[in-house]
């Protein structure tokens, strides 16, 4: 009897030693910062890639018939009193020769309602169809299904919609799907749970990151470019290459396999026709056409609210999800300080009132900062022109893609660090087919010559750096010290807002899918207004509840949890001998 009392007693003071050690083991907050630089080189036991998943794949093929809806997605407006839900109808084509469908013989209607199955709202949109020709001999032509898109005003803040989209005249309607409107843009409110991601495409290592992004329960989903990857196919389809030129080294053009996209839709439809997801386009979206055109796919098949945000390109946009304003930079559409985008960011940047929206959120498709040798200072051209504009506003957090690996830097402006700079976070780690990336541009024999990292839009601006350790060179001889945690995996990243100053980012790698509570980088990223006011529209606000209690709220919880529950396990035993 004794002997099992002593064993349970030891067993169950090992417990308490190991939870207090995790308890007294406090999240790190910017204001700790600036980090010494870590880095977690890939893990030898993982696959640096995997294959795409097939077309006739469960979660790629078309199961539905007729003009009834697929690949339905929703999207944000400019704030919380309108939805955007775009969904395809009918089969696309390809082959030598398409037609293309006549898209007003489907209508664009969504009915929804506060409760299920009862609709007390119609909206009608619009439809479109866009095709991708290739008049060089060989080359398959590509014409797409019906793309539908209507918004819908008037829903309420923090409220479930029940909805269904189609066509009823033609009894061509959805499954009843639902969402969940966000709060009015205000400091105190905000979206319960942020999903960042990129360069995903549609390879075994996506589905991981999907289905782990899934147990996650996102309200919101970022999106920052490089999608599908169909620019890795012939127009004929076949097996997708993870180096386009080099297995397809004499293709007259960029080719793309468009039905890509299609199976892309599907693939994400269980996700994103209940939670809306913000996108951006990547270099991978270009696809260009004979004719000159571009980004025919993207532009047709998503819905983002630029008109709303004053835009009059869907390149670029902005719009509120609660108190966080987000503004989407268009990388690959001439961004200098004399082009449309960059007069557009400073007006809107002008009307952001910090006393609404605190959190200033920027994202789009290739980083500005970067110690990996893939795409090292390739946008150093779009840096020098915008970077001191999002450094006047405070621009709290960027988050960018295009470097398939993980990175998040310390605080920094203008390659020095900045208390007041934003915290950049690189996060193109999404599992598409052209693998994650392993090499550092300071690793010996890493560095990319000056010729190297060429971007498809835009000049190159590439420079050695003019002061701190790296004063004359390239690259530096080690990790730079603004960048603060890399690592080669492929994963996703989760953003909450706990109050107007104070957010929790956290990195989740694929690997740890099934390890309750276990990620690979977790940080409050803390806003100063304080010391880092804007001069325009910023009330410099105080946190509404401060994040020390939040934490200590949640330390008391673990503490009932694992220690007083064992506690009354114990006695329970005892009382039983």
């Amino acid at each position: 009897m004794m002997k099992k009392i002593n064993k349970i007693c030891v067993a169950l003071g090992f417990h308490f030693f190991l939870v207090i050690v995790a308890a007294t083991k406090p999240i790190p907050s910017t204001l700790d910062g600036p980090f010494k630089p870590v880095t977690h080189r890939f893990d030898p036991s993982l696959r640096k890639g995997s294959d795409d998943l097939p077309m006739d794949h469960p979660r790629l093929k078309r199961n539905v018939t007729s003009f009834f809806p697929e690949q339905i997605a929703l999207a944000l407006s400019t704030d919380s009193s309108s939805m955007w839900v775009s969904w395809v109808t009918g089969e696309a084509q390809l082959g030598l020769n398409v037609t293309p469908h006549d898209p007003k013989t489907v209508a664009s209607e969504v009915w929804y309602g506060k409760e299920s199955g009862k609709y007390s709202m119609k909206q009608n949109g619009v439809s479109v169809v866009y095709s991708q020709l290739y008049p060089f001999e060989g080359l398959w032509n590509y014409t797409s299904g019906i793309i539908h898109h209507v918004k819908i005003d008037g829903v309420e803040p923090e409220t479930k919609y029940y909805y269904r989209c189609g066509d009823s005249s033609l009894a061509a309607m959805s499954e009843e799907l639902e969402f969940e409107t966000f709060p009015l843009p205000a400091p105190n409110k905000y979206p319960r749970r942020i999903a960042v991601v990129g360069d995903l495409g549609l390879t075994s290592n996506t589905s991981t990151t999907i289905d782990h992004l899934i147990m996650n329960d996102p309200s919101m989903i970022l999106m920052v470019g490089d999608i599908t990857y169909a620019n890795q196919y012939l127009t004929t389809g076949g097996t997708g290459a993870s180096c386009y030129s080099c297995q397809f080294p004499d293709a007259p053009i960029r080719e793309t396999f468009q039905p890509r996209w299609d199976g892309w839709g599907r693939f994400m439809e269980p996700l994103i026709s209940r939670v809306p997801m913000m996108i951006i386009e990547g270099n991978h979206e270009i696809e260009p056409q004979a004719a000159g055109l571009t980004f025919q796919s993207y532009l047709a098949r998503f819905s983002v609210p630029s008109k709303e945000s004053g835009s009059n390109s869907n390149l670029y946009y902005s719009f509120d999800a609660g108190g966080v304003h987000f503004i989407m930079l268009g990388a690959y559409v001439d961004y200098n300080q004399t082009s449309a985008q960059y007069s557009w960011l400073q007006d809107d940047l002008e009307k952001v009132d910090r006393g609404v929206t605190p959190w200033l959120v920027a994202a789009w498709h290739a980083p500005w900062y970067n110690s990996y040798s893939s795409h090292y200072q390739e946008f150093e051209c779009m840096r020098q022109e915008m970077e001191e504009t999002l450094y006047t506003y405070r621009v709290d957090i960027v988050f960018s893609g295009h470097v398939h690996a993980y990175e998040r830097m310390n605080r920094v402006f203008n390659y020095t660090l900045n208390p007041c700079g934003p915290v950049y976070i690189t996060v193109g780690d999404g599992g598409n087919i052209e693998k994650v990336d392993v090499d550092h541009a300071d690793d010996p024999g890493k560095c990319p010559s000056p010729g190297d990292n060429i971007p498809e839009f835009g000049g190159v601006c590439h420079l050695n750096f003019t002061s701190g350790p790296a004063k004359g060179k390239f690259c530096w001889n080690r990790q730079p010290e603004w960048s603060a945690h890399r690592e080669s995996s492929f994963g996703h990243g989760i953003l909450e807002m706990v109050n107007s100053t104070h957010a929790l980012w956290t990195w989740h790698r694929n690997q740890d899918i099934y390890r309750e509570n276990s990620h690979g980088d977790q940080i409050y990223i803390v806003r100063q207004p304080q010391s880092c006011s804007v001069a325009s529209k910023d009330r410099r606000l105080s946190p509404s509840i401060p994040p020390v209690l939040d934490i200590a709220a949640a330390r008391v919880s673990s503490f009932l949890y694992y220690i007083i529950l064992p506690v009354v396990i114990l006695v329970g035993l005892l009382s039983n001998h």
